[in-house]
């Protein structure tokens, strides 16, 4: 059976990586980290949109910051194979 991450990537998602910063319910001078990581569509992060709201309406800790990664953002130079070749003197 195929797993559903890679039926996700042939959908288009790639792997998004937030690094989210949040004030401590009980000491809000302080802040704490959290790492979520899960496949979305970048550039409109549907997935990670619904977490965020989710956080904000069920969490108690103010969010700070978010800082996302995602493979669409960052990624090596793509390489394409091209046939024929044409020589110049």
């Amino acid at each position: 059976m195929v797993s559903k991450d890679f039926i996700r990537q042939l959908e288009g998602y790639g792997l998004t990586t937030a690094n989210i910063l949040y004030r401590m319910p009980d000491h809000p001078h302080l802040l704490q980290t959290f790492i979520w990581q899960e496949y979305d569509l970048a550039p409109r992060f549907p997935v990670l949109l619904e977490f965020l709201d989710f956080w904000q309406r069920e969490l108690a800790g103010p969010l700070h910051s978010v800082t996302v990664s995602h493979s669409r953002l960052i990624r090596p130079a793509e390489f394409r194979a091209i046939e024929g070749e044409i020589s110049l003197h």
